[in-house]
């Protein structure tokens, strides 16, 4: 393939609306400097962080009220940034993160679409030793425990950028890794409860995922 095919939508959240650009599909592909290859990404991963997942969905409707006053926050892994979008829309500190090359072209474009201020974003891996990020009162995200390994690597990079007090809020599609993840969060000192998506009828199928709260 070789040119990437997008398409333009909204997503509503009661009276706010959301516009998004998106990849058309989960068949798009274009990697023309190679810099998603060089960062191990393959072309049946590269599309997945362009198209708007239904725990995203779960977790940008679970940010609508969530209480935000005076904190930091962080989306994890961000995506396509439907939650931080949302985030912005209220005024709240936000900064986004992903690993794909593309994924900060497409918030910028993305808040631009929505009227929005500028959200930060790093482009970082969950193992990288150091950045500029810094610590956070809350650390959002969804649909991030992909593989068994990510269980670690993920517990330790949002140990690494949360304050001492913090609270941790994931959404999880049940891939099942979430336990072993979770067993890592509570042997560094944080507290843990899941619950099912209230009321997730905005949905197209139904959602048998959890949201995962932590906090320390």
């Amino acid at each position: 393939m070789t040119s990437m095919r997008v398409r333009y939508q909204t997503i509503e959240f009661g009276d706010l609306d959301i516009h998004l650009r998106t990849l058309r599909d989960r068949q798009q592909f274009h990697d023309k400097d190679g810099a998603a290859e060089q960062l191990g990404i393959s072309s049946a991963l590269w599309p997945l962080f362009g198209v708007v997942w239904d725990s995203s969905e779960v977790l940008a409707h679970h940010m609508l009220d969530y209480r935000i006053g005076g904190k930091r926050i962080l989306e994890v892994g961000c995506g396509i940034a439907l939650a931080s979008l949302v985030l912005n829309h209220r005024l709240a500190d936000i900064t986004a993160t992903d690993y794909h090359p593309e994924a900060g072209k497409f918030l910028a474009k993305n808040v631009q679409l929505n009227a929005g201020n500028a959200i930060p974003f790093v482009r970082t891996a969950w193992e990288d030793e150091a950045s500029d990020l810094g610590e956070f009162d809350l650390l959002i995200g969804s649909d991030l425990l992909y593989e068994r390994s990510h269980a670690e690597l993920l517990s330790g990079f949002i140990d690494q950028h949360a304050k001492p007090h913090c609270e941790v809020v994931l959404v999880d599609p049940g891939r099942g890794n979430h336990a072993r993840f979770s067993k890592h969060m509570v042997n560094r000192g944080y507290t843990h409860s899941q619950e099912p998506p209230e009321n997730p009828d905005y949905l197209a199928q139904p959602f048998r995922g959890q949201i995962l709260s932590y906090s320390r």
